[in-house]
């Protein structure tokens, strides 16, 4: 075996799959280049390429219903949301402060949206986020707290710097449930950063949890390090279906 085929062999065996591929070609363009540069553009290239694919594979496990970024949000649609605060949140100081975020306002106004954004901006800078529904959240817990198997959800959970929790409200809690979320709440009280989205205002959150004793103790909680961002506006999804809807102008 040869040293040309020496190298390509160490460089598969290395897991260095994109300087693999791209060796050849750069080598016979870059003949007068002196050999630091030229490695120094592999490693640079290897690099790129592998912190790709982690972004990639992080999102692909953050459970996101769909991918969208800051830059799809309309904020003119949304003239109640200050962006000064959105734009502050992005810095991610937020997560580094260990506070939460709560978004609240009717269906359809953009608060998924603006989670799932901050999400992808924390997982752009290497930080793991995790994605679920109100709903599932509380079916997991369920499942293994009676497998026996809550302290260790818990902890799994705990491995998130950031969690999405969304739709909070949408349908009522029993007590067993309630006190599930509490301590999924208190598990990551001044640990872990979440965000919460509900359609449902905190004076109302006694309803949801069916006890306002445990919806205060979850409220102190989640608001004690925390931004609140309350949205008054009308659905997205209710202004494109009026769009569709209108009668289109004949020609004449």
């Amino acid at each position: 075996m040869d040293s040309y085929e020496r190298v390509h062999e160490y460089l598969s065996k290395l897991g260095l799959t994109r300087m693999e591929s791209i060796i050849d070609s750069y080598l016979e363009a870059s003949h007068d280049r002196a050999v630091m540069d030229i490695l120094d553009h592999l490693l640079s290239e290897e690099l790129k390429h592998k912190v790709s694919k982690k972004t990639e594979n992080m999102l692909n496990w953050s459970g996101f219903p769909f991918r969208k970024t800051l830059d799809d949000f309309d904020f003119s649609f949304q003239p109640s949301i200050d962006r000064s605060v959105i734009d502050e949140l992005m810095t991610m100081r937020y997560l580094h402060n260990t506070e939460n975020v709560v978004f609240l306002g009717p269906p359809g106004v953009g608060k998924t949206h603006l989670s799932v954004a901050l999400g992808m901006r924390a997982i752009m800078s290497d930080i793991p986020v995790y994605y679920t529904s109100a709903m599932k959240l509380i079916q997991t817990l369920k499942r293994d707290y009676d497998l026996k198997r809550l302290e260790y959800r818990i902890k799994t959970y705990s491995r998130f710097r950031l969690m999405i929790v969304d739709e909070i409200g949408y349908l009522p809690l029993t007590r067993k449930e309630s006190n599930l979320f509490f301590q999924f709440v208190s598990s990551r009280y001044e640990k872990r950063s979440t965000i919460y989205t509900s359609n449902k205002s905190f004076s109302e959150w006694g309803e949801i949890l069916g006890d306002q004793v445990i919806a205060a103790t979850v409220l102190d909680r989640i608001l004690h390090h925390c931004v609140v961002v309350n949205i008054r506006g009308e659905s997205y999804r209710l202004k494109d279906r009026r769009k569709s809807s209108l009668p289109t102008m004949k020609k004449e």
